[in-house]
């Protein structure tokens, strides 16, 4: 059954009124498909005008829709069923919230790594919703450096509220390990795309977040803090988070527009949890292209040139 967030109702209500006058022609043998046809023309307009003017609160909204497709479900699209997961830190154990391995992209073999949500309660749990702990961001280099050793390139999947902010988490090294993760990503010799999915959060993003392509599809969010906790920090309140989501600038254009990602990958018109087969193609078209580009670039050039970004990142006076 599918969800609908608060803004999105004027488009149920459409849809139960289009399958409503479906059945009554059915059962009355009344042709209706005059009345059909208008109800989905409003529907189309309706929907356009709804997604075309979402404000950032709604975006946050959206990254988070529950029938939106996570990691394991756009790599299985773009590598046609041919991943093969490889687990463990070699050290603690292996973080279910944070996956990674090989699988083919058009015959080209690709490390493929990324956050993992559950797609259900239990999976949720086995997760962890998405927030790994410091072994899995080991993990992550592991698989990254095994890459640079057969030379393959790297494609990641951003979407975590954030790295596991537990005690335990802190015991085991959560920000050397987020920090190590950002030093050595610096300085893969092979091309790395990083593509914000959904939600990206804090270091919890950047741990696996450093490449010579950051691109965010167009109904995600990118910060430094949520806004629900920017808004108890600010107003000691979660009451404000709309307010703070404004001022995050924490949306794909804004963040385009402030040069902290390369590009924005346009969803679907009704989102990429109403067309997930349209934007699985569209993602895997943009690997794609990426990587044409990186391609023809040497390692030595796009190491100084990723340093170089993200070293120019922010303002200085």
């Amino acid at each position: 059954m599918a969800i609908y967030l608060d803004f999105e109702e004027p488009i149920k209500a459409l849809e139960e009124q289009i399958e409503q006058t479906k059945e009554i022609g059915v059962n009355t043998n009344i042709d209706m498909n005059d009345k059909v046809q208008e109800l989905e023309s409003k529907l189309v307009e309706t929907t356009k005008s709804i997604f075309a003017n979402l404000t950032p609160w709604q975006r946050v909204q959206m990254s988070r829709h529950p029938d939106r497709p996570y990691t394991l479900a756009y790599i299985d699209a773009v590598s046609n069923g041919t991943f093969q997961e490889l687990h463990g830190d070699r050290s603690v154990k292996d973080d279910k919230a944070m996956v990674g391995g090989f699988g083919l992209l058009d015959g080209r073999s690709v490390m493929f790594i990324g956050q993992q949500k559950g797609i259900n309660t239990k999976m949720r749990q086995y997760r962890n919703f998405g927030m790994p702990n410091p072994e899995g961001y080991r993990k992550a280099l592991r698989l990254m450096k095994l890459a640079e050793k057969f030379n393959k390139p790297i494609v990641t999947f951003i979407d975590t509220p954030g790295a596991f902010p537990g005690l335990e988490a802190e015991e085991r090294g959560q920000g050397e390990a987020i920090a190590r993760n950002i030093y050595e990503m610096m300085r893969l010799k092979v091309p790395v795309i990083c593509i914000i999915i959904g939600e990206g959060a804090s270091g919890g993003a950047l741990g696996i977040g450093v490449g010579d392509k950051v691109v965010m599809l167009e109904n995600t969010w990118y910060s430094v803090i949520s806004p629900e906790s920017c808004s108890s920090i600010l107003w000691r309140s979660w009451d404000f988070k709309e307010k703070a989501a404004e001022a995050l600038k924490l949306t794909s254009t804004d963040m385009k527009a402030l040069k902290l990602v390369d590009d924005v990958i346009k969803e679907p018109i009704n989102g990429a949890h109403r067309a997930q087969t349209e934007i699985f193609e569209t993602v895997k078209n943009s690997i794609k292209k990426y990587l044409e580009e990186l391609d023809q670039i040497e390692p030595s050039k796009r190491i100084n040139e990723r340093i170089e970004k993200f070293s120019s990142m922010g303002v200085w006076k």
